[in-house]
């Protein structure tokens, strides 16, 4: 019985190993307009990362056009004190012709951007209110929007295209904004 159970097993393993190795690259939007994507976007969910550790809430990132055509990227984070952890980066197109994917790097040196991560937009709703980021080996992943929540409605409707995408539901961790929420709340002190 055990044998079985076990063959049973690792017959199942074999053909997940399979499918995801065989289910190629996520498909990414065409034509984004770099431009309307510049400004703030919240992480509402994630997969965790290492290069995470430590963000427990108010993820955010902020993306500002360059006169040279690339972005600057700020991404910001808070831990469990509300201590922020801020890191700065650059993107870029590699491909004109594919406004979807991306080159992003953290690590400049005199001028040059190194080892440069994909960074590709797989979903992205027509006003630009939120974009779901991902990677060809779907190794990371982010929902963004351009505020602290989105609808339930939204959010189920994205988990469904990720999902036929090649990414499990399960993987991604919400991320509280309520810090963000809060701030909004607040009357700006003049």
């Amino acid at each position: 019985m055990r044998l079985a159970v076990g063959m049973l097993m690792l017959i199942g393993l074999a053909a997940i190993s399979f499918v995801n190795v065989h289910q190629g690259a996520p498909m990414t939007t065409s034509d984004v307009d770099v431009t309307r994507y510049m400004g703030m976007w919240y992480a509402v969910a994630s997969i965790p990362t290492t290069f995470e550790k430590g963000c427990a809430q108010g993820t955010t990132a902020y993306y500002r056009l360059l006169p040279n055509g690339r972005v600057e990227v700020t991404n910001t984070c808070y831990d469990a004190a509300g201590k922020a952890s801020r890191v700065v980066g650059r993107a870029w197109i590699p491909d004109p012709s594919q406004t979807g994917k991306l080159k992003v790097s953290f690590v400049g040196l005199l001028g040059l951007w190194l080892f440069p991560a994909d960074y590709w937009i797989l979903d992205l709703a027509a006003d630009y209110s939120y974009a779901v980021v991902g990677h060809p080996e779907r190794k990371f992943g982010w929902i963004l929007s351009r505020t602290p929540t989105l609808a339930d409605d939204v959010l189920a409707g994205v988990y469904s295209r990720l999902e036929r995408q090649g990414y499990r539901r399960d993987q991604f961790v919400p991320i509280d904004q309520t810090m963000h929420l809060s701030k909004r709340l607040t009357p700006a002190s003049g």
